[in-house]
């Protein structure tokens, strides 16, 4: 009863560690997934207190699962969760609030009914503030509502190209991506999520719909009682029936993209003398991938990857590829110090939109994805 009512006390997050087999909780300033959060972020963290809770809350055992309890922990509806095909976006701090997010789940697999029960999902998303707290809640759910096993990424990370790639290549039935996409992250600023099918692609609308109708009368929340996981080591954690695997997000997505590119072409055209390139993650989700793809597959120079540590605030800036947010660098681009032979990318948070920028010429992230075609 305890750990079902301790699973959705979403207050300002902190990271799991395991030691010796049990579970133990360290500090805010701990849990950022890679790197340093930016002052900023460090003193909202300070100033957000922990949703005040009710003590009565009624908890039942509902059903036993194969090595783990199932309690029923009573819920309300809550407006403002209507889902679209890009899933559901909000302010950090709503979902954080009471049963937000829990809801959105429970609902998300009372969509899905019988269908899920006994499948296995990917989970993952861009590295912005809260994902990893947000899994622990999601894990408990995905236990509680039959599902067999959850495919997560190391630190919770896995951009929304990767999911699509991991969904097709282990035939899952489908995946949750945490993310907001361009839009800022922090306790201050956006954060959300989305289902995508067993095809990789966006939830189609038949079961947005049907989430939305499920939000608006839920009354239960399912919840499986069993330990956080540790999502900063890549293995397999069982719970009885049910079972976590954290794994390397760059896998199975650097196998589809070495099915469709040429990598020793790439790494003889990366390496020519008089080509320049920078790849610019925006200290976004991207940077988890640019340093394993360009510098260790294809030889690019380390320096090559500014802003390529994953930032859960993304470094207090704006990961939208466009000429706005890139304007310092539009400006260079565009004078007479323009190297001629230069390439410089911008990608959105969760890696699905980039913007491609050459000497005196950019190329809009829609319109990019046709020149690689």
């Amino acid at each position: 009863m305890v750990a079902a009512s301790a699973a959705l006390r979403l207050a300002t997050p902190s990271a799991v560690a395991s030691t010796s087999g049990r579970t133990s909780i360290r500090s805010p300033a701990a849990a950022h997934q890679f790197g340093r959060t930016s002052s900023s972020l460090r003193l909202r963290e300070q100033q957000i207190a922990a949703p005040q809770r009710s003590t009565n809350i009624k908890v039942a055992a509902v059903a036993q699962m194969e090595g783990f309890t199932v309690n029923s922990v009573p819920t309300k509806p809550i407006e403002g969760q209507k889902t679209g095909t890009s899933g559901l976006r909000k302010k950090t701090k709503v979902f954080m609030s009471e049963n937000y997010l829990a809801n959105w789940i429970q609902s998300l697999f009372n969509a899905l009914g019988e269908e899920a029960q006994g499948k296995t999902i990917g989970l993952g998303g861009d590295g912005r503030y809260f994902n990893k707290e947000a899994v622990q809640v999601i894990l408990k759910l995905a236990a509680g509502n039959g599902v067999s096993k959850v495919v997560v990424g190391k630190d919770a990370i896995m951009a929304t190209p990767a999911m699509s790639a991991l969904i097709r290549r282990r035939s899952l039935y489908g995946g949750l991506i945490m993310s907001a996409s361009h839009n800022p992250g922090g306790p201050e600023e956006d954060w959300g999520i989305k289902f995508n099918y067993s095809s990789g692609e966006p939830a189609p609308e038949k079961i947005t719909d049907k989430i939305y109708g499920f939000t608006q009368s839920i009354s239960e929340l399912k919840m499986a009682d069993i330990p956080e996981v540790d999502l900063s080591k890549v293995g397999t954690t069982r719970f009885g029936s049910f079972e976590v695997e954290v794994v390397d997000y760059t896998t199975e997505y650097f196998d589809t993209l070495k099915e469709v590119f040429d990598f020793p072409a790439l790494k003889a055209f990366m390496t020519r003398a008089d080509f320049s390139f920078v790849f610019d993650a925006l200290h976004a989700v991207t940077g988890a991938y640019a340093g394993p793809l360009f510098v260790e597959e294809l030889g690019a120079k380390a320096e090559s990857i500014p802003n390529g540590t994953p930032l859960p605030d993304f470094g207090g800036g704006h990961p939208d590829p466009n000429l706005t947010y890139a304007h310092d660098l539009v400006e260079l681009m565009w004078s007479d110090a323009a190297p001629v032979f230069r390439c410089r990318l911008w990608w959105t948070a969760d890696g699905d939109r980039n913007m491609v920028l050459g000497s005196h010429f950019f190329v809009t992230p829609s319109d990019s994805v046709a020149i690689i075609a």
